[in-house]
């Protein structure tokens, strides 16, 4: 194979390159590392680079996995890798690598992926936007101008440039979907404890955040969580098992589905007029492809929802912390931290009450099963990612301005993804439209609680009425 030839194959089509022996892992990696040289001084994707262990890795006898020899980045937030330093995007952490992995690394170091290095996030995975004081703005492949989103967007801005086919990312309020979005990728956040976390979740115990993967295709989303979501037997809250695997899935028709879709927004703010016909055009394309569509908004309190949210998140980052600084053996200085990041923790554990977290707690508990109802007379709903155009550089920047003037933009941006992230609902962003200056423009598919097959199913359709995968940036090869 011509190495010019490497990124017209996702990961599985790689993977059958390996097999077939028409290349060698080393060669592969050889070439994506060529790749991270080429393009990172543009994107600032990558922020650890493991070249050496990438190929010592590659020259050894890998695992006989679906994803054997194929070049994988890590996502530097949470996921240990051993050997590797783990930065989670802020200066208060010492630069001491991880002495073993995650359980979800073991589970793609059997996958048979070779890790390359680790991605791009913000300052504890908190804003839409990668852009941190530590690690420095991660840009788009589409336009270098704009973000990449967050705080995956390091794996997306690598993935969407054709560094690798596709990378680890996370999602605690939209930390996989947005990104995607920005960069014209798929992004499924999985149900919740779908993939293992791991004994050492614990600063995950509200339930938010899951891990996945971007990719360019929807079969390489499938084909990953096959590989990874294992049952655990430890898990407090395991998944609803799957009936088959995925890759069966996206074989399979997805059906006459009933749809819903809308454009509220938690403030009552208008999404951008492009954005919305975006939307209505998916809808028609619904329908055309034999779907029942009728617009229907979520019926929920969202001030009361978010209040609850903040109260209960908030209490989870102050503990965060109190970890951290026993970890660290000191407290930070003010300068270790971002202004927005020193607000979240100083305000919630200044101003929060027992009653508070615990009125927030039942507040999202019921909540949440308003959302879920919807279910009842839907099988998936739609909406958009972004409430706007992917935002430029500076727009929602948590590092030079105000933290108020962030959480009004984000706001604005990034209106849609959290409330899946609190009821645990499987959520999916697929590339169907761009705007006018060539940004991609993410829609959302959300499942009921489980229901990933539903969603790979309506995926695999979509991707062939509007296919995306020849779509490329200017950054790209």
């Amino acid at each position: 194979m011509a190495f010019a030839e490497y990124d017209q194959f996702d990961g599985l089509g790689l993977a059958e390159l390996v097999r077939n022996k028409d290349v060698s892992a080393s060669e592969l990696a050889e070439e994506a590392i060529s790749r991270i040289e080429r393009h990172n001084p543009a994107l600032n994707a990558v922020v650890h680079k493991a070249y050496d262990e990438a190929q010592e890795s590659a020259a050894r006898a890998l695992p006989d996995g679906p994803y054997t020899g194929v070049p994988f980045l890590i996502k530097d937030l949470g996921l240990k890798v051993k050997g590797m330093p783990r930065s989670d995007g802020t200066h208060f952490k010492d630069d001491a690598p991880d002495t073993e992995d995650g359980r979800l690394t073991a589970l793609y170091r059997k996958a048979g992926l070779v890790f390359l290095g680790k991605t791009n996030t913000p300052e504890f995975g908190i804003t839409g936007t990668t852009e941190s004081a530590r690690l420095g703005p991660c840009r788009n492949p589409w336009n270098t101008e704009h973000i990449s989103g967050g705080s995956s967007g390091g794996a997306a801005s690598a993935v969407a440039a054709g560094i690798v086919p596709l990378a680890h990312a996370s999602d605690g309020l939209g930390s996989i979907r947005i990104p995607a979005a920005c960069c014209g990728l798929v992004g499924l956040k999985v149900t919740r404890d779908r993939n293992p976390q791991g004994p050492d979740d614990g600063g995950r115990s509200i339930g938010f955040s899951v891990d996945h993967v971007v990719s360019r295709t929807v079969r390489d989303s499938a084909a990953m969580l096959d590989a990874t979501g294992v049952h655990e037997v430890d898990s407090p809250y395991p998944a609803p098992p799957k009936e088959r695997p995925y890759m069966e899935e996206i074989v399979t028709p997805p059906g006459a589905l009933r749809i819903g879709f809308y454009t509220e927004t938690p403030r009552g703010d208008p999404v951008d007029p492009h954005i919305r016909a975006a939307v209505e055009e998916t809808a028609s394309l619904l329908e055309d492809l034999g779907h029942h569509v009728e617009e229907r908004g979520l019926g929920i309190n969202y001030r009361h929802l978010y209040a609850a949210q903040r109260a209960v998140s908030g209490a989870n980052f102050v503990a965060g912390m109190h970890e951290r600084i026993k970890e660290m053996g000191r407290q930070p200085e003010e300068h270790e931290l971002e202004a927005l990041t020193w607000r979240n923790w100083k305000g919630a554990e200044g101003r929060l009450t027992a009653a508070d977290v615990g009125r927030g707690l039942h507040t999202l508990r019921e909540l949440n099963r308003q959302i879920l109802a919807n279910w009842l007379e839907v099988d998936v709903m739609l909406c958009p990612v972004l409430g706007t155009s992917v935002p430029k550089i500076g727009f929602c920047d948590p590092v030079n301005q105000d933290p108020r003037t962030t959480d009004a933009h984000q706001a604005k941006s990034f209106p849609f993804t959290p409330p899946y992230n609190f009821t645990g609902q499987p959520s999916l962003s697929l590339p169907l439209a761009w705007d006018e200056g060539g940004l991609p423009i993410g829609m959302m598919f959300t499942g009921r609680y489980g229901d990933e097959a539903t969603l790979f199913r309506l995926a695999a359709q979509l991707e062939e009425a509007r296919p995306w995968k020849d779509k490329r940036p200017p950054v790209w090869g």
